[in-house]
């Protein structure tokens, strides 16, 4: 029925409280931001909406992902419902929801049409990956991974899919596969990691190598366990500029601090840079 629906999307079947009691030991400072920021947890999301839609995600902002994916659906879903609306100045209108494509319907979209709703270079990839996952047995398919114990198997699984790289397979794989332990690591993960566990966790590199990502992933999973993913998703959301009235100043304070001197960092490395290029033309 729908509270069963409803529980198993919101994951009610795992207790936050206990989870934030046990990661609040582990880490002085998830500890004074989890009184702020509760009721954080993960979704279980269908896996095929979930891979499509963060496909359309890479290298685009959120306002222009939700337009994306609303044309996807107007053009692919099916209607569900209109929604009555009023803009600010009391004009009232309808709004209509649709549902995300299924596999079988997004059959019928060539790449082409998909360029036309603006998904662009990312047309491609989802042709390929609809025809991929089809051949492979369609949600069938990614529903099976739920029962993966190895969130670094069910990582290499989903990077065989076009448009797949390592942050959207753990994305997927952590909102929707139910591997908890999955890290989606990217610039912003790194700088928690860096600043909070371990400042010498990017090495030499000066970008997220591979080896880079399994290190950051590591130092969330050796900290907070089997249900990392849920405790790294809390540290993320507390980044975000819209939690910062809810965060203690200190906590605040030391995050603009950090960033202060990692802005200062990386104008001095630009500096050296360019007085050593300056040396090599004179």
């Amino acid at each position: 029925g729908v509270v069963d629906e409803l529980g198993s999307y919101f994951r009610l079947e795992t207790p936050l409280r206990p989870l934030y009691g046990e990661w609040s030991r582990s880490d002085a400072r998830l500890a004074r931001i989890a009184p702020c920021i509760p009721g954080c947890r993960i979704l279980r999301q269908d896996p095929v909406e979930c891979l499509f839609s963060f496909i359309c995600s890479s290298n685009n902002n959120i306002p222009r992902i939700t337009q994306l994916l609303a044309s996807l659906r107007k053009e692919y879903g099916g209607h569900l419902v209109d929604v009555p609306t009023r803009t600010d100045d009391g004009v009232d209108g309808t709004m209509s929801l649709y549902s995300f494509p299924t596999l079988e319907s997004l059959s019928a979209a060539g790449e082409d049409d998909l360029r036309n709703l603006g998904l662009g270079y990312r047309a491609r990839y989802i042709v390929e990956t609809r025809d991929l996952l089809a051949g492979r047995g369609g949600a069938d398919f990614l529903l099976g991974l739920r029962s993966a114990s190895d969130a670094q198997a069910v990582q290499d699984e989903l990077t065989k899919f076009s448009g797949v790289g390592r942050k959207v397979a753990d994305c997927v794989a952590l909102f929707s596969l139910d591997q908890d332990a999955a890290i989606p690591v990217d610039v912003h993960v790194q700088h928690i990691a860096s600043r909070d566990y371990d400042p010498t966790v990017l090495g030499e590199a000066k970008s997220l190598t591979p080896r880079v990502y399994g290190r950051v992933g590591d130092l969330f999973r050796d900290r907070f366990g089997e249900r990392a993913g849920w405790a790294h998703s809390l540290l993320f959301v507390a980044e975000l500029p819209s939690f910062r009235p809810v965060l203690p100043p200190d906590v605040v304070g030391e995050m603009d601090e950090w960033r202060e001197r990692e802005q200062a960092a990386k104008r001095e490395e630009k500096a050296k840079k360019k007085k050593k290029r300056a040396g090599l033309e004179a």
